[in-house]
């Protein structure tokens, strides 16, 4: 395996729990796939469709998003939101990362 797919495996290793996170965190404004999509690339989450669509499935199953369907437009769109379940696993999560990172931080000023 080469450096670079090395450090892209690693790479995608951190990142996968975080968009979890991230579109708990964002959804708390409804909006839909391709716009979320754009949203996420645009703050530093770049996502896959084939990874963000089957994500935003789960975590309705699981509770933690709504979805609603807009139709007032030409192209009817799914619209999720974070559910009061899903905000409070993002209040958690977030805490969790905080103390994450600041392990990180007192770690990398150890060395």
């Amino acid at each position: 395996m080469s450096d670079d797919e090395l450090l892209a495996t690693h790479l995608q290793e951190l990142r996968r729990g975080t968009v979890v996170l991230a579109c708990l965190l964002v959804l708390i404004r409804p909006n839909y796939g391709y716009a979320l999509l754009d949203l996420l690339a645009q703050r530093g989450f770049s996502v896959d469709a084939n990874t963000l669509y089957p994500l935003l499935r789960r975590l309705e199953k699981q509770g933690l998003l709504t979805s609603d369907w807009n139709t007032d437009e030409a192209r009817p769109r799914k619209f999720y939101r974070t559910s009061a379940a899903g905000a409070a696993l993002a209040d958690t999560l977030s805490r969790d990362w905080d103390q994450l990172d600041a392990a990180l931080r007192i770690l990398k000023g150890a060395s």
